[in-house]
């Protein structure tokens, strides 16, 4: 597996090994013991989840608050989606940025977003599979989230949010400066 370091700490993406032939392909789409070496440090996940959405709908920017709070692995089985992570660390040097990656089912990629990071994604494909592994469970007590649509978190979803098709949670978030943060540069990226 290759690492790909992002200008963000704790942010990686992650690009298999593909074994082809004439059959087809084969890759690990996931080993504790290599994604552990990756990110230097022991995951636990504990929960996989699967959406599937069509051409236009962007989900996110979604998080949980502490002491709920989640990393996330994620991968697209089926399609093409961009999928993009906002640091959320209070005193963060790299708050309020974000990192975008495209995530097929072609090129295979995954995408490790640590705790204290918003997540979202938009579909660019006629349908996608979508994939995500959780080191926690899910609360919905502690849902909590960002407006897609926050035009200063300069983010091109190559979709315009205007147009996008949204949950009506998702419609409800706040602008980034208008949120308080529940997380701080000293949270745990890793484990609970």
């Amino acid at each position: 597996m290759e690492v790909i370091k992002t200008d963000i700490e704790g942010v990686v993406i992650l690009e298999p090994r593909i074994f082809k032939d004439s059959r087809g392909y084969f890759f690990e789409s996931y080993s504790k013991r290599e994604f552990d070496a990756a990110v230097g440090r022991s995951v636990d996940f504990v929960q996989d989840n699967e959406s599937m959405s069509t051409r236009g709908v962007m989900r996110g920017l979604h998080f949980q608050r502490p002491p709920f709070t989640q990393s996330k692995l994620v991968r697209c089985v089926k399609g093409c989606v961009l999928d993009v992570a906002v640091d959320l660390r209070k005193g963060s040097p790299t708050y309020g940025r974000h990192v975008a990656v495209e995530l097929s089912e072609d090129n295979h990629r995954q995408f490790f977003v640590p705790r204290g990071f918003a997540h979202g994604f938009a579909v660019l494909s006629d349908v996608a599979v979508f994939q995500y592994k959780c080191d926690n469970y899910y609360a919905p007590e502690a849902d909590g989230g960002i407006s897609i649509a926050d035009a200063s978190l300069g983010i091109d979803w190559r979709i315009d949010p205007s147009e996008a098709v949204l949950s009506e949670k998702d419609t409800k978030h706040p602008l980034l400066k208008d949120f308080d943060s529940p997380f701080d540069i000293n949270i745990d990226l890793y484990a609970k």
